[in-house]
């Protein structure tokens, strides 16, 4: 088959794999393993690839340690990171081990002094490590692994690897309030990729680069107050996405920049990309993000007045993710579900759900979303009986100052429109004005989407 059918041995290596994997071609079964894992993998068939790499690892395992043997379960178990990341989730502790194997083995080549024959294969183990803490959040580890993977990257001074440190830091930085420099470094990471070039690489590092910058700048744009700037970043990492027909980046485009049209009020789009990404996670079999999709679904049903079904649907999310070892934006999906249970007077359960999202904020240094869940805070203290203002008051104006200091304009923006209503009703007109007046007149776009235009008509009453 080999010899004569050419065609069949590069477009079905599984098939000659079993053929040698049964005759005991053992080095020879495990090449074709690997092969038909990379095929499955560039084909999106995830499930398969997993299962395939595991199978070429397995084979190695078997055979005599040699240099080329070493080189090749060096580049299989990096290669096996990927698909894990999608199958069981990016912070699951099979994944974890997988980093941690792949970390391992290079470090006994280099040791030996047989160095991976691709000097790039680190950095996807170094990004694993940094991811697991992401998806895990954990704020100082990010901070610290994105300085050194960015260091590394400068001493290498290659392009991919740069890209991706500036990548990293961006996210690192945004993630924990430090959005200006954050998006710095994401215009850095963009200025330095060429979709011809660097698409190839896409499944060394779970998604393609260019997608992840573009959904993540989308959202950095939108919270320093750049809501047109930020739609055009989703909508184009989408179309980039779509471009490169890879699942793993669809699904990627289909969830974090979907938060732009949640952010501006486009509930419609939003609820239509996220039933289409629950629809591709299940076809693909990847929990992780079928469950992404199920909480931008639930946010958007709190967001537009289905608490119940909100309610239901961030809870499943929620579990479902802590499956895959995720806790990652854990304030925002907490902050979500408190206002739907505001929402029907389920005031203990609102309370309580923003008391487990402020001290997420503070135990894990997540702190992009500090200021608006100080804001629905506050919003849930006017909800109750006794209507406890000062204590909305409180909370208004810390959202103020965590926003003001983050240059977080948008979010300053939601806080000085709860605060400037509360004045409102106790007849402070004057000074609810002077509040708000200034931070909308800042805005120089964005002037059609619904936070701009609540402001516009709540400045008109005040005037």
């Amino acid at each position: 088959m080999e010899g004569q059918f050419t065609e069949i041995a590069e477009n079905q290596p599984e098939l000659l794999a079993r053929h040698c994997t049964q005759a005991g071609l053992i080095e020879k079964a495990a090449g074709f393993w690997g092969k038909a894992g990379q095929r499955s993998l560039e084909r999106s068939a995830l499930v398969e690839a997993v299962e395939q790499f595991k199978r070429a690892l397995a084979q190695i395992a078997t055979l005599p340690a040699t240099p080329a043997l070493r080189r090749e379960e060096i580049k299989l178990q990096v290669a096996l990171i990927t698909p894990l990341f999608h199958v069981k989730g990016y912070a699951a502790p099979e994944t974890k081990a997988a980093i941690e194997r792949a970390r391992l083995l290079i470090g006994q080549a280099e040791a030996l002094g047989e160095p991976p024959a691709d000097p790039l294969l680190l950095f996807p183990v170094l990004y694993g490590f940094w991811v697991a803490n992401l998806i895990a959040f954990n704020g100082d580890a990010v901070r610290e692994l994105a300085a050194e993977f960015l260091a590394l990257a400068e001493k290498q001074g290659t392009t991919v690897p740069l890209m991706v440190g500036h990548r990293l830091m961006a996210t690192s930085l945004t993630e924990t309030g430090d959005l200006a420099e954050g998006l710095n470094h994401y215009n850095e990471a963009l200025a330095l990729y060429h979709p011809r070039e660097h698409r190839p690489i896409t499944t060394l590092f779970g998604q393609d680069i260019g997608v992840v910058i573009l959904s993540f700048r989308s959202r950095c744009q939108w919270l320093l107050g750049y809501p047109d700037a930020a739609l055009a970043d989703a909508e184009h990492a989408l179309r980039s996405a779509r471009e490169t027909g890879q699942a793993a980046t669809i699904m990627y485009a289909l969830f974090t920049p979907t938060w732009a049209h949640i952010h501006c009020g486009d509930y419609a789009t939003a609820n239509t990309l996220s039933g289409e990404l629950i629809a591709l996670a299940d076809e693909k079999s990847t929990l992780f993000w079928k469950a992404s999709g199920l909480m931008n679904k639930g946010c958007v049903l709190a967001l537009t007045g289905q608490a119940s079904d909100a309610i239901h649907t961030i809870k499943s999310g929620i579990a479902a993710l802590r499956s895959t070892g995720a806790t990652y934006r854990g304030p925002l999906w907490l902050s979500y579900l408190a206002t739907a249970h505001a929402e029907l007077g389920q005031l203990d359960d609102a309370r309580r759900c923003m008391g487990e999202a402020i001290t997420a904020i503070e135990t894990t240094g997540e702190r992009w979303f500090e200021a608006e869940a100080n804001r629905i805070a506050g919003e849930i203290a006017l909800k109750s009986p006794e209507q406890d203002a000062a204590k909305a008051e409180a909370y208004f104006e810390r959202a103020l100052t965590v926003a003001r200091a983050q240059q977080a304009k948008s979010w300053e923006l939601r806080a000085a429109m709860s605060m400037a209503r509360l004045w409102h009703d106790q007849g402070k007109q004057q000074q609810a004005h002077d509040l708000l007046a200034p931070v909308y007149d800042w805005f120089t776009e964005g002037f059609d989407t619904l936070d701009m235009k609540e402001a516009k008509a709540l400045l008109d009453e005040l005037a």
